[in-house]
């Protein structure tokens, strides 16, 4: 699905609701957002331009290459509901695997149970790097960052120039329900100059 792609007529219809169940956020008027050098769309805060996709995406957080499609602002909540399904269709793989196994010490059991120990063993290592994975993307989201700002902190200009470490981090039960429960798209220029103006 449409992971957040910054389309040109943002720019004419900035603020209007686009009969899509879509608000184009508002941003301030003194703040000057980037031309992509590829797509040549003002680009929203936050947002990066992809070169698999061609398309600059909105939070863009990263490229999967299982899905063939970016991870951004827009099906963000889905990849982590899709991470979720997949673990649980593993432990329920491993476990079917694992229950078909008695074990005996013999050449002739091995061979009979080969492929189910191979299995098995597969399953055991999707397991881990779903897990990780999940686990990883969930402690992002807790502190409201991107996977693309986390592993490029320092060649970013926005975190680069920011007093504050992570400015778009509003607490971890405000970031959670600006993730999973927000079905508008964010405005982060809005926050991002709000928390840098405040004395720290």
């Amino acid at each position: 699905m449409d992971p957040g792609f910054v389309k040109p007529e943002e720019e004419v219809k900035e603020g209007e609701d686009k009969g899509q169940g879509v608000v184009i956020p508002q941003i301030p008027g003194d703040v000057k957002l980037r031309r992509c050098g590829y797509c040549l769309v003002k680009q929203p805060m936050r947002a990066r331009h992809c070169q698999l996709c061609q398309h600059c995406v909105r939070r863009y957080d990263h490229h999967c290459p299982w899905l063939e499609n970016c991870v951004g602002e827009r099906n963000h909540p889905l990849f982590i509901v899709y991470l979720s399904v997949q673990l649980v269709v593993l432990l329920w793989g491993g476990h079917v695997a694992w229950s078909g196994l008695y074990f005996e010490q013999s050449w002739e059991w091995l061979q009979h149970n080969i492929f189910l120990l191979v299995s098995f063993l597969l399953i055991f290592i999707f397991t881990i790097v779903v897990l990780l994975l999940l686990v990883s993307h969930l402690y992002l989201i807790s502190c409201n960052t991107t996977t693309w700002e986390f592993m490029s902190h320092h060649r970013i200009s926005y975190l680069r120039h920011s007093e504050l470490e992570n400015p778009f981090d509003q607490g971890i039960i405000l970031n959670l329900w600006r993730f999973f429960c927000s079905r508008h798209l964010t405005a982060w220029e809005n926050i991002y100059f709000h928390k840098n103006s405040e004395p720290v």
